[in-house]
């Protein structure tokens, strides 16, 4: 198997189980828990191919993925408890998750022969929006709008992944370091709990 395909595989489990833990957090019953699950882990993709014309989307095309996503689900249900001692692992492969999913939507969007800028939302759109889905569903500030940064790494990893490509960088090299590229800025802003600077009025409107 590719090991980008596998990596897509990880990054769609984990999400599916990122789901589904939030919605045991807001105690929603069996069904909005494999409902929230299985959104998390597709809204991305689903939005990017939608908005390139790209239908039936790519996970009605291959049962692999609804596969993926109801092992994740039910391994959260069953091993609740365990899983959530796992969340140092999560982040991990859900910061994998995203480097990966920032690839595969740019790679669409230019193979559709949208421009860059574009291109670069496609990646952004395909990484953030289940958890955007996810967080407006079970009532949470969605996580890209808080201080902390994470779309800003993935936009960070699409601009390497663009300048490489340009360079004429093999798609074997520039593919991992944009992947690279996400994750390291992840650990290194958790790390040192670096965030975005706040946008507030300081003047009372009359």
């Amino acid at each position: 198997m590719d090991l980008m395909l596998l990596f897509d595989y990880i990054g769609t489990m984990v999400f599916a189980i990122s789901g589904t833990l939030t919605a045991a957090q807001k105690k929603l019953d069996i069904f909005g828990a494999i409902f929230i699950g299985f959104v998390t882990a597709i809204g991305g993709g689903t939005v990017r191919d939608m908005m390139l014309g790209n239908t039936p989307v790519s996970w009605i095309q291959s049962t692999d993925y609804f596969f993926v996503i109801l092992f994740g689900i039910i391994i959260t249900v069953i091993f609740k408890k365990a899983v959530l001692k796992w969340r140092n692992t999560l982040f991990l492969f859900d910061t994998i998750g995203i480097g990966v999913f920032t690839v595969l939507g740019l790679e669409k969007a230019l193979s559709f022969g949208i421009d860059a800028p574009i291109a670069v939302i496609m990646g952004l759109s395909s990484a953030v929006v289940g958890g955007i889905i996810r967080d407006t569903l079970c009532n949470e500030v969605p996580l890209i709008f808080h201080r902390e940064i994470y779309a800003t790494a993935c936009i960070a990893g699409a601009i390497v992944y663009l300048i490489l490509a340009h360079l004429g960088v093999a798609p074997e090299i520039y593919n991992w370091v944009t992947v690279a590229t996400i994750i390291c800025i992840r650990i290194i802003v958790v790390r040192f709990k670096l965030t975005m600077p706040t946008l507030s009025l300081t003047d009372k409107i009359n």
